[in-house]
């Protein structure tokens, strides 16, 4: 699922929990989030 502060959010952050170990990436503004959820899970989960 996807969480945001509301229309003012210029970054967002993507904090994955996995066998490997935590991972966290950070968005800039302009980024498609609803795309970038789609393809991590279509690829990833």
């Amino acid at each position: 699922s996807t969480e945001n502060a509301g229309i003012l959010d210029y970054t967002a952050e993507v904090e994955l929990w996995t066998r490997a170990g935590h991972i966290k990436i950070e968005l800039k503004r302009g980024i498609n989030i609803r795309e970038f959820e789609r393809l991590l899970a279509e690829y990833i989960l």
